[in-house]
Order: C-alpha cells, then sequence, then structure tokens
C-alpha cells in the first residue's frame, strides 16, 4: 500500500514574483572612488588575492556587476583553509559553503560583513538562511546589486526524495543525490561495480557505458523539470510527459570505473513546450569525463491538483503509513554506502 502523502499549495509570497516592481532590491548609488578609497579597500583586502583586489577595484569605479563574482569567490578564499582553497580554483557554483567549504554560520557572517564593506552594500541576515552553495551567494549579491528580484533557494534532494519523484526507478535510477535552483541542475553517482550491465560490459575490465552516463545526464534533466523549472500558475509538469528525443555534440573523454563518483551537471539552454534542450557535462573529480552540447527532452503542464508539489520538496508521511513505506528506499540508500 503507497505511503500517503500530505501537500501545501503554494503562495505566490513563497516563491519568486514575477509581476513587474514586486520583491525587487534598490539598486545601490554609485559613489566616486578616489586615492582615500582605493587604500581604505587595499586594507580590507589585504589577505586576498590581488586579482580579488583589482576586480573590487573596478567594480567600486565603473559599477559593473561582472566584476562580482571574482570579488565574491576572493573574499570567500580569503576565509578558506588553504587545503580546500583549489576548490574554488574551478569556479564550481555547486560547492557547498558547509560541506565542501568548511564555512560555519560566524565565517558566513565574517565574509557577509567584509562583502558590505568592499561592495559598499548592505545585507540583511534573514536574507542569508538560504545561501548553501558558492553559486547561491554569487547569484544573491549579484541580484542585489543589479536590483533584481532575488531567486528562489536551490533545493537540495536526498535519494529519498529523488526515487519519490522520479518516474525512473532502480536498478536503472543513477542520481544517488542531486541540487536543483531555476537555472541549473547538480548530481552525483556512485559506480559501485555492482550495476547489472557491468557484469558485460566489459569482461575482466568494468567500465561504466558511455551511453548509460548520457542516461544519467538525462535523468538529471527529467529532475530539473519536475522541481526546478518555473511553471505557469496552477500548473506543475507531468512525469508522464517527459521522454528523451535527441543528444547533439556528445565527446566521451575519460573512461569510468567502478568506485569514481561522477558529478553530473546540466543547464537549460531552450525551453518551449513542448521541448527542453540542456547543456551537460560529467566530471570524475577535476577531469571532463562527458560532455553534450545539446540533450533535449519532452514536457508537457498539468493542473497541480492533479499533481501537486510536496512541502519543501519533502513528503509528509502520515505515521500509519511509516510501517509500509519506510523499506522503499533501500536499496536507493544502499547505492552511496557501497
Amino acid at each position: 500500500m503507497p505511503a500517503t502523502v500530505t501537500y501545501k499549495s503554494i503562495t505566490m509570497s513563497e516563491g519568486v514574483s514575477t509581476s513587474p516592481g514586486a520583491n525587487k532590491q534598490p539598486v545601490p548609488a554609485h559613489k566616486p572612488f578616489g586615492p582615500e578609497d582605493e587604500t581604505a579597500l587595499r586594507e580590507s583586502l589585504k589577505r586576498c588575492s590581488p586579482s580579488t583586489f583589482e576586480a573590487a577595484v573596478q567594480f567600486r569605479k565603473t559599477n559593473n556587476a561582472e566584476h562580482v563574482p571574482a570579488v565574491v569567490i576572493g573574499v570567500i578564499e580569503r576565509f578558506v583553509e588553504p587545503d580546500l582553497r583549489v576548490k574554488l580554483k574551478d569556479a564550481d557554483d555547486d560547492l557547498r559553503l558547509i560541506e565542501d567549504l568548511g564555512i560555519d554560520s560566524l565565517t558566513m557572517m565574517e565574509i557577509v560583513i567584509l562583502v558590505e564593506d568592499v561592495l559598499q552594500m548592505s545585507i540583511n541576515n534573514e536574507e542569508l538562511r538560504n545561501l548553501r552553495t558558492v553559486g547561491d551567494v554569487k547569484t544573491f549579491i549579484d541580484c542585489k546589486i543589479r536590483g533584481l528580484p532575488l531567486p528562489k533557494p536551490t533545493k537540495f534532494l536526498p535519494i529519498e526524495h529523488i526515487g519519490t519523484v522520479m518516474p525512473i526507478q532502480p536498478p536503472f535510477l543513477f542520481l544517488n543525490e542531486a541540487s536543483v535552483s531555476s537555472t541549473s541542475a547538480n548530481g552525483k553517482y556512485k559506480i559501485t561495480g555492482q550495476e547489472f550491465f557491468l557484469q558485460g560490459h566489459f569482461k575482466d575490465n568494468p567500465v561504466m557505458p558511455a551511453s548509460i552516463m548520457l542516461e544519467a545526464l538525462g535523468q538529471l534533466g527529467v529532475l530539473y523539470l519536475l522541481e526546478g523549472v518555473p511553471t505557469e500558475p496552477g500548473k506543475v509538469v507531468s512525469p508522464q510527459t517527459i521522454f528523451f528525443t535527441g543528444c547533439e555534440g556528445v565527446r566521451a573523454h575519460r573512461i569510468c570505473k567502478p568506485g569514481e563518483i561522477l558529478t553530473l551537471s546540466i543547464k537549460p539552454k531552450r525551453m518551449k513546450m513542448p521541448l527542453a534542450t540542456f547543456e551537460g557535462a560529467i566530471r570524475v573529480g577535476q577531469d571532463k569525463a562527458v560532455i553534450v552540447e545539446e540533450l533535449t527532452l519532452t514536457y508537457g503542464f498539468v493542473d497541480a491538483v492533479n499533481a501537486p508539489v510536496p512541502i519543501n520538496g519533502n513528503a509528509d508521511v502520515a505515521p500509519a503509513a511509516v510501517s509500509e513505506a519506510a523499506p522503499a528506499p533501500t536499496p536507493l540508500r544502499a547505492a552511496i554506502n557501497a
């Protein structure tokens, strides 16, 4: 018997409003930048890299938001432990502040105070609650500077939730965890060596098939459509409408073996119902494994009443159904722990 799930309707105040001027941030006034300001800025950034200082100078002189990402990365780097700073060199927006970079709440406040001083802006503490990744921080500050509405926060989806919402199920589900925002999706999959297809691919030399890696990227695209794509009011994407239609510009750069962790990322390039086209990539550590220039899926909307969205992306299971529903995630969790 399936678990009983409780759903909550989402009000406009809980999402990003699309009405003109709604939730719009005031644009900071551009102040003249003189020699005394440059001296003070150099003192503030004395423990940051020269490139961070130069980017900050250019921003203060021109108010050009294109310099902001370099400033943000440089300030974060200044507070990260030296052995973790190499992770920032690849400018991976999916890097998690706490789990990957070891930034606690007090360190985050130090980062915010320095960013406020360097960029001459004000940040409300309440606005920091949803900043989980480097990309969240960069997008948030960019929106503040440009006076744009703040985006919805990135959703981090554990394996149990992925298994609940995805139409694809084990043993053909190749996502152990994922994060989804309005502009991208990222995921990870560990090749355990127990996958059924590795018994014959290849004899005495198990290698992850490139076609399966493409399938994993496609599954991440499915998850984006279900969890991240902006929809019309009262509408959601139906899992029954999502199918693969094609891919172009595929290049495989390395073989992937059991024990390795695939890091997947996709970004939408074009979206007009019924077609969604993404660009995608898979890496193992810092190495490129697969690049896809275009991967296209079909999708369609249904009324939200017929396909409700769980509260905060997590279904509330009724106590009476817990005993029957609890064993379900076991094979999914096993894939991570293997």
